[in-house]
């Protein structure tokens, strides 16, 4: 009765709009039956392929994982191409998911990825309409250069290099123009039919996606917010000398166009292009880590989309010292005091290999019995790596294919975790995961210092709130003291780590071990 049902949904949803569709005049995206029933079909069929493919096999055999690996690549390839023909937000949720690496099936995650690089360019006359109803005025009564091509296409937008007329350049972020009204209508699609796959497959727990989605996108198509973003951000990490945040235009920015300082880069991922310009890989990555470590644990404030087009570095010309440039700022993650101090105290216990403080606190963030799977899903190690302590041993290829693996194997699991923890702790395990590929590309994954900046801001963090709390100067002081003594060690054992690691540290190790067999 489903398939029947699944088969019918499939050619009404082929037949709807078809003429719409195929007609060259016409760009289907702007009609809604066309949009409805693209995702109708692909729905239908991805779910008649789960329903039907794996049906014979005995679970748990070889045939059996096989066969449900083809099933999720080909599911994953036809929900790339449904994101690719609707555009907009379900390029945006597509981009989600594709974000998840340790979270969701590699086939699902592999396939996505290519939604950051093959969003769809709105044509020059949209653009020019949009400027024209927003600012009020022609591209060329604005600018005295305005590059046809962009230089990025995003989801929900695009870039373009221009200079204006007091010969300033600048990056003009425009809208693309249809996705403002197409936005409400897509969410609640989505919505129904993730209810519907839900009556089918009740495993299936993918609503914490519709929820964010809700949440999210309204704030990312307003620019101004964007804007705002950008300056708290650039404001509240003013002592990193090497952060740079691109400066707000408010005189020509509105809603749907966003003006800022233009700033050259290569990608955060590009080892390459580092390497050609002098820049050293570690230090880049110690700097992010230390970036994310503040934003996370000391300000609850946190931009969750660093994805490599939108952390940029560059060699400042003028001091010579590497820059990260950090774009986009639409999408921020505000934690809750109680929140962020919980997620303090469990990193605490996850560097410091503390079971029962693990347990603890992944109880107080919603993980329940399933702690186990959430220390994996935060950390990205196996739980083996877990107890005996992440910063203790680098990560494997071999352990790397487990996770990957379990992901696959524990996604009804997983996906009853997504449902149980905070709303804000979505966006984290998907900027963990972000931050996590920009570290395997560099080949910086689970380095030491990672862990002692945020070990360090974790200490500076749960400090700050217990010196809040306490009315007694004495108290207050013992607090400080003890602060300080807790960040000294970790300098101490950072000078350690960096002399081991140095000529000078090998040659005294080297020495001491001669003088340790030495017969006298």
């Amino acid at each position: 009765m489903a398939r029947r049902a699944l088969k019918l949904v499939s050619l009404a949803a082929a037949s709807s709009g078809f003429y719409l569709y195929s007609s060259k005049y016409l760009d289907p995206n702007d009609f809604g039956a066309v949009r409805v029933g693209r995702a109708i079909a692909t729905t239908a069929v991805i779910t008649y392929d789960y329903l039907t493919s794996l049906r014979s096999v005995p679970y748990g055999s070889q045939e059996y994982a096989y066969l449900k690996s083809q099933v999720h690549l080909r599911s994953a390839e036809r929900l790339r191409d449904l994101c690719c023909a609707n555009r907009g937000t379900f390029i945006k949720v597509g981009q989600h998911l594709g974000a998840l690496d340790y979270l969701l099936p590699e086939e699902y995650t592999r396939t996505l990825k290519v939604l950051h690089s093959q969003a769809p360019q709105s044509s020059m006359q949209e653009i020019e309409q949009v400027i024209r109803e927003d600012l009020g005025k022609e591209i060329k009564e604005l600018f005295v250069s305005f590059e046809d091509t962009p230089l990025g296409a995003a989801s929900l937008a695009q870039v373009h290099k221009a200079v204006l007329q007091d010969g300033r350049t600048v990056a003009v972020k425009v809208q693309h123009p249809k996705v403002q009204a197409q936005c409400s209508k897509d969410i609640l699609l989505m919505e129904i039919l993730l209810l519907t796959v839900k009556q089918i497959f009740p495993d299936f727990e993918f609503m914490w996606l519709v929820d964010e989605a809700k949440k999210n996108l309204p704030l990312e198509l307003d620019f101004l917010n964007e804007g705002r973003n950008a300056e708290k951000v650039a404001h509240m990490l003013k002592d990193f000398d090497f952060l740079k945040v691109p400066r707000i235009y408010w005189e020509l920015s509105t809603r749907r166009v966003l003006l800022m300082e233009f700033v050259e880069g290569g990608q955060v991922n590009d080892r390459a292009y580092m390497e050609r310009n002098s820049i050293d890989v570690n230090e880049i990555s110690r700097n992010l880590g230390k970036m994310y470590s503040e934003m996370i644990f000391v300000n609850g404030f946190v931009h969750c989309d660093p994805h490599p087009g939108n952390v940029l570095v560059r060699k400042c010309p003028a001091t010579g010292k590497a820059h990260i440039i950090l774009l986009d700022h639409g999408l921020y993650q505000v934690l809750t005091e109680k929140f962020r101090l919980d997620y303090c105290r469990l990193w605490q216990s996850l560097i410091k290999a503390d079971m029962k403080r693990v347990q603890k606190y992944s109880r107080r963030l919603g993980a329940g019995d399933l702690y186990p799977l959430f220390a994996c899903m935060l950390t990205a190690r196996s739980w083996d790596s877990v107890n005996r302590g992440i910063d203790r041993s680098p990560v494997t290829a071999n352990e790397d294919v487990e996770i990957r693996t379990n992901a696959a194997a524990y996604l009804p699991q997983i996906n009853q975790l997504l449902n149980n923890v905070p709303r804000q702790m979505l966006l984290l395990l998907k900027t963990n995961d972000l931050l996590r590929g920009i570290e395997s590309a560099l080949h910086t994954r689970a380095s030491a210092s990672s862990f002692l900046n945020m070990s360090r801001c974790c200490i500076r963090a749960v400090s700050t709130y217990q010196r809040s709390k306490s009315h007694s100067l004495y108290r207050k002081a013992k607090i400080s003291l003890l602060e300080a003594l807790s960040l000294w060690q970790i300098n101490l054992y950072e000078l350690f780590l960096r002399l081991k690691g140095s000529r000078l540290g090998n040659w005294v190790i080297a020495f001491l071990s001669r003088m340790h067999h030495s017969p006298y």
